[in-house]
């Protein structure tokens, strides 16, 4: 389990960094309202760790499993990031609510609600999305 941790982390790092640039980019070169930038920075970046947990954190729980539908894993995935994503997404308002859309503010926003969506979404992924089952090796 601490692999798994260590690897989900990491890949919450390259979900962090992918949410903050399509943030950025998407308000700042693009013009979008903060609050619906921010719902797709979180989907893209939601995709980003799907990839890097599916290959390498969650991956030997995936050895020897019967192949299942890519497309039905990361809409299995996005579901239940959507709630941990939730909780990130009310952190993040409260924030930018009270602190203003300074660029700062909105990546503490980010900060914040990644901190908070963070265990729920390990243990969602661990014991759902990429669960082994009793069928399984």
């Amino acid at each position: 389990m601490t692999r798994e941790i260590l690897w989900f982390c990491v890949a919450g790092v390259i979900g962090f960094a992918v949410d903050v640039v399509v943030l950025l980019a998407l308000v700042g070169w693009i013009g979008w309202d903060v609050y619906l930038a921010r719902v797709f920075s979180f989907v893209a970046a939601a995709t980003a760790t799907w990839l890097v947990n599916r290959g390498i954190t969650f991956a030997p729980r995936r050895a020897g499993a019967p192949r299942r539908s890519i497309v039905g894993e990361w809409s299995r995935y996005l579901a239940a990031m959507t709630i941990g994503g939730a909780l990130n997404f009310a952190v993040y308002a409260a924030i930018v609510a009270g602190l203003g859309t300074e660029r700062l503010v909105l990546v503490a926003g980010v900060v914040a609600g990644t901190a908070v969506g963070m265990t729920f979404n390990f243990l969602s992924s661990r014991h759902w999305v990429f669960a082994r089952r009793s069928n399984e090796n």
